[in-house]
């Protein structure tokens, strides 16, 4: 784990010399610090504004109903007890009435959290196996993770609007730099298209700091294993209209819900006593196996936002 936090701080620096390797460029042979500030604000405001406005278009769009202790007493005091572990406020608690089983958690701040579970998971996990997933959820919290994410996310947002400004308005002119401007530009989109790439990157490296985090809060590495594996299989058995109501906010999610029909196949063979969980033996089978994704798979993980589902359990068997 240690080296999945060195891989997270090298990339937020080569995030931010990218950015800031542009700005310098801009600043030093364009348009002055003047017209790159207006830019680097209008960015900066628009993240904000997302920011601000995000939790509301989460609650409308997977349509939740906070719930209190009286109505959903196991539930509060399992996010009780992780909330005390965790050494953070306790979240606000709601129920997404949507039947993808799943789990998330949002917020602007960590006094601002909320944990959220869908009514499919909770006829589908047993109590060991929601508190890991809980436990999850409420690592986010811990981690920032929302802030990180949303502050990476800035970067491929400047990176698009100075290209987009550059070959659009600029790079028509008719001056001696327009070729040069043009040039910078281009550099600009290629740059974006790499930056959101890392920003993905980004993402899955958080997901394996949650899983971690579910485990240091108590939770045992069988009970989340096997949790990600019934959250794979809910998904696998649901119909396409029901996965394309929740395409926009996966990235929310313990899993990526539209990969369950690929994974769902990988994830049967380890479970070789057909029990529909993954106990402790099978995890530490898979343990000592040597993984071999195929291009399409490691193709597929590069471009979503959690990480494939075989490379993730084995990393839970570690624990």
């Amino acid at each position: 784990m240690f080296s999945f936090r060195l891989k997270m701080y090298f990339l937020i620096i080569i995030m931010f010399a990218i950015i800031y390797a542009f700005a310098s460029m801009l600043a030093y042979s364009l348009f002055g610090v003047q017209n790159l500030t207006f830019y680097l604000a209008l960015s900066f405001f628009f993240l904000f504004i997302q920011y601000m406005v995000g939790p509301k278009l989460v609650e409308w769009s997977m349509r939740i109903k906070y719930v209190e202790p009286r109505d959903y007493p196991e539930l509060h005091r399992m996010v009780d007890e992780l909330s005390i572990k965790a050494n953070i406020p306790k979240p606000r608690v709601g129920i997404s009435q949507v039947q993808l089983p799943n789990a998330f958690a949002f917020g602007r701040w960590k006094k601002d959290g909320r944990v959220c579970v869908t009514e499919g998971i909770l006829m589908l996990l047993s109590p060991d196996e929601l508190k890991a997933v809980l436990g999850h959820e409420i690592s986010h919290l811990k981690n920032r993770d929302v802030l990180t994410i949303t502050l990476l996310s800035v970067i491929p947002l400047i990176l698009y609007r100075i290209g987009w400004h550059l070959l659009y308005f600029r790079g028509g002119s008719r001056n001696r730099d327009s070729g040069y401007t043009a040039l910078i530009g281009l550099a600009a989109f290629i740059f974006y298209f790499i930056t959101n790439l890392l920003v993905l990157y980004a993402s899955r490296i958080r997901e394996y700091f949650a899983d971690r985090g579910s485990i240091n809060l108590g939770n045992s590495p069988q009970h989340m294993a096997t949790a990600l594996y019934k959250l794979v299989y809910g998904s696998a058995r649901l119909p396409k209209e029901s996965l394309r109501e929740v395409e926009g906010l996966k990235a929310f999610f313990v899993n990526d819900p539209s990969r369950g029909l690929r994974e769902i196949r990988d994830l049967k063979a380890l479970d070789m006593d057909k029990s529909g969980t993954i106990d402790y033996n099978e995890l530490l089978a898979i343990r000592t196996k040597t993984l071999k994704l195929s291009f399409a798979d490691k193709m597929l993980e590069v471009l979503s936002t959690h990480p494939n589902m075989l490379k993730r359990i084995k990393q839970l068997s570690n624990f």
